[in-house]
């Protein structure tokens, strides 16, 4: 039937129809082959087939699979079995493949395509053909054949279908009478609890109530004579009929029963008012009424086997009639969702908890496969202490026992007298497959005509028997009993369907804790692939992943929530929110005037955990009931298999919970980011309320968050994304330092940060609040070595950009360049490189408070450095040094960046470059800006970071270029000096007006040098001058206390 299905798909699919159907060449050979089927001419001198010939074996080889498929319908149609139990199953499916057959619009086309392409290629038609296209003729119209090839089978068919009348109506019942029943409830009566549940039809008590509606519906139709002539058989399908609108095929393929009935009917006199009186309304209420009754029978059959899984054993039968009863309800509104009739009562049609009766059909399943020892352990002991017991008694009270059939029965007795409760320890496996066909080969035996043993006169035999059956399943085959009783791969062909019920599920908030039914329902969608349709597998794993990620993505929304009110709370407890405080206290010490009453006193961190009524709900209360239901529905299961992949949803969830990046708030356009102390206390509320989460489920937060935040160190995360260390590094680059190489932003080495100018261009930030120790501290804790290693290399690109410009303007241009180019270079390098040493601070910081026991040894190592040793083996040890955070004589990051292998041409250039800084320092003082700021420890643009550029620079150069760093910084300290002297014999004003402020730079270089002395600068440069210069640059500010 699946093949029928496939082709119909595959014939009706605009996109996956065959190509020569479309092709307008095979126009008329299509018309030519539906005209003249199955009678095709293709010797004559017809034309119409010429395409084909052109095309043969590519036809041949596109509908061999159409065509051996149509085959199989027809040896189907011919196959006589001898005896089966499924003789009813195969009524149908011969009736669905039928009607499968006649939905295929051009099986004539492709029939006779392969024909032809056949005899065209072989010189022969294929020998199946005439008897294929006499089946195409006859059941052209299926309905009407099916009646005429039925006709004989009336009386068999009938007495099966009639034999369910002791089946059905029973199952068939009212919920009101299975609540007054207390059907599948293991508590009403708690004195049999232990008693095994048995009965005289063990194997009807799980059988599909829509298998049997399918039989008896469709068996009626095809030998509709039996309605007119037995009221048990109209009973039974005036009962089907209202049970329903449509039936099912296979898959999504179904047939609507009235409408066939109708057409069926009125072609015979008298049948229509049978029907007509047959009272066949659709009894839509009694199976939303059903539905609701097995969410509570469910819930509590699932309750007490968990807590008592040793009742497993004696109560299997309850579990498979819960799930087959469960699956009828849900197989039906499934049908019946996407061609709801137009009634009053659309409600019948929805159901917003559905979900529930999920998760518990998923939730007796998993208990089956965990308990499955216990289960079977249970049976094999009663297969062998009691079943082989009375299946003996039952033998030895038999008045005729004929030898053939005597050595079956005592087959049976042997083999489960047997069995062993060691067999179950020892872990060996089961297989009653033999057992089970012996039986089905003496049914046969004992129900032929005048057989000597007949089986209807012996039905203790046959009870028996029956039980022995379902317990031997107990043993070697509950997967397939599960499989039997509550795979619902059918809502894989309704996805629209199947995706409703689950956003109306979640639409309630008691529904959130099932809603993991629906991605493990999706589990069973790898029992109805087929091969010819290899497509779907990626769309039903889609459609998996699509509910995990929804789920997941709801519980990382609440979880985000929560985590954002332990953020606010937090942050009241910052010092920056105890300014009101403070200034209330001061009031309060100074008796000044009380606010008045109708001002609103602000409330302090805490006062929110005061109640005065528990009833009184919050916003974190609503958060944590929401997380408290979608947390449950995670305790389903642990993982599941879904087309050989394991599926674990914490692991979706935790991908969803992966938000630090979000937390920066980086917007790249307007340059706004969250500070990093900020974003530090809003990680740590994170991931406090993180922990709470693991006591709803069973996830490593410890794991995830160090997971996270190592990644977050990396240029880039597991998925490819931005990380912190990145947007931080985008941001200090672009949005600071930018604007420092402008002088809009200072550097304050008083205050160790950089400080926003006031201008008229307003910032949407201010620097301090960005670079002071605390943020730069937070900075560490937040990306690490690893993090400040990406941004320190990000800085020393920038810084041998702007040597390289220096080299390039030094090497190509015949006038040498403007002095305040060069300086101005010099300056922005001297930025960065203060923005580094600020970093490196702030790491030196956390890594003393982290691991002061690994800093120590390096601080040791790093001052026992010997001045001859091997300029290597120095860079080493200063790489480790710098990674920690200290600080070096010698760069080696800078080292690293400036290398090259022309030497010799290089000690020229950096000479050169630092004989044209030396000789262009005076130029500083003609820009108005070059004033000293004692507050901020330094100049208006920045210019006192040349001493830190110079030294840091220029000792990296000469060690590449191994020279003598201690004289070649002499030799400039000589030349600055003999250059800043001349200021002083200028008598122009404008030209000296920050000579002073220029003064202090000589100073500044000399302080931040490792390899220059005060010595050495009084000796080119009198010490009164610095003095003076110091004196009047603080003449301009007025220090005040208090």
């Amino acid at each position: 039937v699946q093949s029928e299905n496939f082709g119909q798909r595959l014939c009706s699919h605009s996109k996956l129809r065959p190509t020569f159907l479309t092709d307008k060449a095979m126009e008329p050979a299509i018309k030519y082959i539906n005209k003249k089927f199955p009678n095709i001419d293709f010797r004559g001198s017809n034309n119409s087939l010429t395409a084909i010939q052109r095309q043969k074996s590519d036809i041949l080889q596109a509908t061999k699979n159409f065509y051996d498929s149509f085959l199989d319908v027809l040896e189907l149609k011919v196959f006589n079995f001898d005896f089966t139990k499924n003789y009813l199953d195969l009524i149908i499916t011969f009736t669905s493949v039928i009607l499968m057959l006649s939905r295929i619009e051009d099986k004539k086309v492709l029939v006779g395509m392969f024909n032809c392409a056949h005899e065209m290629t072989n010189g022969t038609s294929e020998p199946s053909y005439p008897r294929l296209g006499q089946m195409f003729l006859e059941y052209d119209h299926p309905w009407k054949k099916l009646l005429e090839d039925f006709g004989p089978h009336t009386r068999s068919v009938t007495a099966a279908l009639i034999s369910l009348n002791m089946v059905y109506p029973r199952r068939n019942l009212p919920p009101e009478q299975w609540r007054k029943a207390q059907l599948l409830s293991l508590l009403s009566v708690p004195a049999a609890m232990m008693e095994p549940a048995c009965c005289d039809t063990m194997t009807c008590e799980y059988l599909s109530m829509e298998v049997m509606e399918r039989w008896i519906i469709i068996g009626f139709l095809l030998c509709h004579s039996s309605l007119n002539t037995n009221q048990t058989s109209l009973e039974l399908w005036k009962m089907a009929l209202r049970s329903g609108l449509y039936l099912t095929l296979i898959r999504d393929e179904v047939f609507n029963i009235h409408k066939v009935t109708e057409d069926i009917f009125d072609n015979f006199k008298g049948y229509l008012s049978v029907y007509c009186t047959s009272g066949c309304g659709l009894n839509s209420s009694m199976h939303r009424e059903r539905r609701k009754f097995l969410r509570a029978a469910l819930k509590e059959l699932s309750q007490v086997l968990a807590d008592e899984p040793g009742l497993l054993g004696p109560k299997a039968l309850f579990v498979f009639m819960a799930l087959s009863f469960s699956r009828d309800e849900v197989q039906w509104l499934v049908r019946h969702s996407e061609s709801m009739p137009k009634i009053k009562t659309p409600e019948d049609y929805n159901d917003n908890q559905m979900a529930e009766l999920l998760f518990h059909m998923e939730r007796l399943r998993s208990l089956m496969r965990k308990y499955s020892k216990i289960v079977q352990r249970y049976h094999v002991q009663y297969l062998a202490q009691f079943d082989a017991l009375v299946l003996n008694d039952t033998i030895q009270n038999m008045s005729v026992c004929p030898e053939e059939e005597s050595v079956l029965l005592s087959s049976f007795v042997s083999t489960l007298s047997a069995l062993s409760i060691k067999q179950v320890e020892n872990k060996e496996e089961f297989d009653f497959r033999a057992v089970r066909l012996d039986w089905l080969r003496l049914q046969a035996y004992t129900s032929v005509i005048k057989a000597p043993l007949p089986l209807k006169e012996y039905p203790d035999l046959a009870k028996v028997m029956n039980m022995i059956q379902f317990h031997t399943k107990m043993v070697d085959s509950i997967e397939e009993m599960l499989q039997e009783t509550s795979e619902l791969s059918i809502l894989c062909f309704y996805p629209h369907v199947f995706e409703k019920m689950f956003n109306q599920s979640n639409e309630e908030i008691i529904m959130k804790q099932y809603l993991m039914a629906f991605p493990t329902v999706c589990s069973h969608f790898s029992h109805c692939g087929h091969s010819l349709c290899p497509e779907e597998v990626s769309v039903h794993l889609r459609l998996c992943v699509t509910f995990l990620e929804q789920i997941a993505k709801q519980t990382s929304s609440v979880v985000l929530e929560i985590c954002a009110e332990q953020r606010n709370l937090n942050d009241q407890l910052l010092p920056k929110h105890c300014a009101e405080s403070i200034s209330a206290a001061r009031h309060r010490k100074q008796k000044k005037a009380v606010p008045k009453k109708g001002e609103v006193q602000k409330e302090k961190p805490g006062a929110e955990s005061q109640r005065k009524d528990r009833t009184v709900t919050t916003n974190l209360d609503k958060l944590h009931l929401i997380l408290r239901e979608l947390c449950s529905t995670y305790s389903l299961c642990s993982d599941f298999l879904n087309f050989d992949h394991i599926v674990v949803p914490t692991e979706f969830l935790l991908s969803h919970l992966e938000i630090i990046v979000r937390m920066a708030n980086y917007n790249q356009t307007t340059q706004e980011i969250t500070r990093p102390s900020d974003l530090l206390a809003s990680i740590r509320a994170y991931t406090a309320s993180l922990h709470g989460l693991s006591s709803y489920i069973n996830v490593d937060v410890t794991r995830l968050v160090k997971t996270v935040l190592l990644q977050q160190t990396q240029p880039l995360d597991s998925h490819g994304g931005q990380t912190i260390t990145t947007l931080y590094t985008n941001w200090y680059l672009e949005g600071l330092l930018r604007q420092a190489s402008n002088s809009l932003i200072v550097h304050c080495p008083t205050r160790h940060c950089f400080v926003s100018q006031t201008t008229d261009n307003e910032h949407s930030f201010r620097a301090e609040e960005f670079s002071d120790v605390s943020e730069l501290q937070a900075l560490a804790e937040l990306i690490g070595p690893y993090g400040l290693k990406f941004l320190s290399e990000n800085l020393m690109w920038h810084i041998t950009s702007q040597v390289g410009e220096l080299k390039v303007n030094l090497i190509h241009v015949c006038v040498l360049p403007g002095g305040e180019n060069v300086l101005k270079r010099m300056t922005i390098i001297g930025v960065i490189l203060s923005f580094r040493a600020m970093t490196q601070d702030g790491l030196k910081e956390v890594l003393q408070n982290h691991c002061p026991f690994l800093i120590a040894p390096i601080e040791s190592l790093k001052d026992n450095i010997s001045p001859e040793a091997d300029i290597k083996l120095t860079l080493n040890i200063f790489e480790l040094v710098s990674a920690a955070g200290l600080k070096c004589d010698i760069d080696p990051a800078l080292v690293a960046a400036i290398h090259n292998t022309s030497l010799e041409e290089e000690f020229k250039l950096s000479q050169l470059l630092l004989v044209y800084i030396a000789v262009s320092l005076p130029f500083l003082a003609l820009d108005s800006n070059s004033l000293y700021n004692q507050e901020h420890g330094g100049h208006n643009n920045n210019i006192h970071c040349l001493a830190t550029a110079i030294n840091q620079v220029f000792a990296a150069m000469f060690t590449v270029q191994n020279k003598n760093i201690e004289q070649q910084l002499k030799e400039f300290l000589l030349l600055a000096s003999s250059t800043l002297l001349q200021l002083g014999q200028n008598v122009e004003k404008i030209d000296v007006k920050n000579r002073e402020s220029v003064y202090l730079l000589l100073h500044m270089i000399v302080e931040e040098s490792q390899f220059l002395s005060q010595d050495m600068l009084e000796s080119c440069f009198p010490y009164v001058l610095l003095r003076n210069a110091y004196r009047e640059v603080h003449k301009a500010f007025i220090l005040t206390v208090g």
